[in-house]
């Protein structure tokens, strides 16, 4: 059975006017969707373009995999070079750097060497595993206090410091697009890429857009259906990434304290949040923190998040206060 959840909303929002309109693609090696109610069917062209530019940039800005992007140019940059932050890569940036704070490092941006090394970057998997040498090298890269940013708003390369907004970029695309179709005043819309979902207004009917939380694949029993109005929803899980070596599974959640694959994590960790791009680093943040540490950790944040966790019984559910106060006990 289904387990509904509602977050509190100051003012109803009112009924659109128009139809259903729906787009799709692929970008950042997964797909996205858009639902959204348009009063104009005119408005189909604009609508698009404005997705189509938001989504490129993002990859001209952020993408590890595009070798000319602004972060794979700055990741091999001479030592003590300073470059210009546009407004998004600036965005996503202090707020990877204010979740690594908070979390004491259990989420950091800086964690692409390990993140090569491990095989989930642009670069070939290895055969084998790394070995310790290398990954005390990678390790040794790592470090979102090594990140300096200058009263121009430049951030300086202080040599080896490799960004990776994998953890994050996936839930600023959500955000980005949802703020561009605000800006044409389209006022009822749900947005997904990857699994990350953003959704605002109510549909004509005055229902709201119904999202079910993702969950690991072999998780039984009743999922949770969220009413997404202002709200959005990021999960972190073990299944999506990874790879069997000598009989062990090795996730793509990498732990930056130690630059190595989290060790037995949570099966899947749910957050909601206003912001997509927030909601995706604290979800990863309580990946890495492990259940008793990330379920403190969210709870001191105010954040609503779920982690389902495995044990000898099958799965166990943890949820914050924030969490539990959405569930509708009707």
């Amino acid at each position: 059975m289904n387990r509904v959840l509602v977050p509190q909303i100051a003012v109803a929002p009112e009924r659109p006017a128009g139809s259903l309109l729906s787009l799709g693609g692929e970008t950042m090696g997964t797909t996205w969707s858009v639902k959204l109610i348009a009063s104009d069917a005119a408005a189909r062209t604009t609508i698009e373009t404005l997705i189509t530019e938001r989504l490129d940039q993002i990859i001209d800005e952020m993408s590890t995999w595009d070798h000319g992007s602004l972060v794979s140019r700055f990741n091999l940059a001479e030592p003590g070079s300073w470059h210009a932050l546009p407004p998004a890569f600036a965005r996503v940036l202090f707020c990877a750097l204010e979740v690594a704070e908070a979390s004491d490092g259990a989420f950091d941006p800086t964690v692409g060497g390990a993140v090569d090394l491990w095989g989930f970057g642009p670069k070939v998997v290895k055969e084998a595993l790394p070995t310790p040498a290398e990954s005390q090298a990678a390790a040794a890269t790592i470090g979102w206090r090594r990140v300096v940013v200058d009263a121009l708003g430049r951030v300086q390369q202080p040599g080896g410091l490799r960004l990776d907004f994998s953890g994050i970029a996936k839930g600023f695309a959500v955000d980005h697009i949802a703020d561009g179709l605000k800006d044409l005043e389209v006022r009822s819309a749900l947005i997904e890429i990857g699994g990350e979902l953003y959704g605002y207004g109510v549909k004509p009917d005055a229902q709201p857009w119904w999202i079910e939380l993702e969950n690991a694949p072999d998780v039984e029993g009743g999922r949770f259906v969220v009413a997404a109005c202002g709200i959005a929803a990021a999960t972190s899980g073990d299944w999506r990434r990874r790879f069997r070596h000598a009989g062990a599974w090795y996730g793509h959640t990498l732990d930056p304290r130690t630059g190595r694959p989290v060790i037995d994590p949570a099966a899947s960790v749910t957050v909601l949040h206003e912001s997509c791009m927030r909601a995706d680093a604290e979800a990863t943040a309580i990946t890495v923190l492990g259940v008793q540490a990330g379920l403190d950790y969210a709870e001191r944040r105010g954040l609503a998040a779920v982690i389902v966790a495995r044990s000898a019984a099958g799965y166990d559910e943890h949820m914050t206060s924030a969490f539990a106060a959405m569930l509708d006990d009707e």
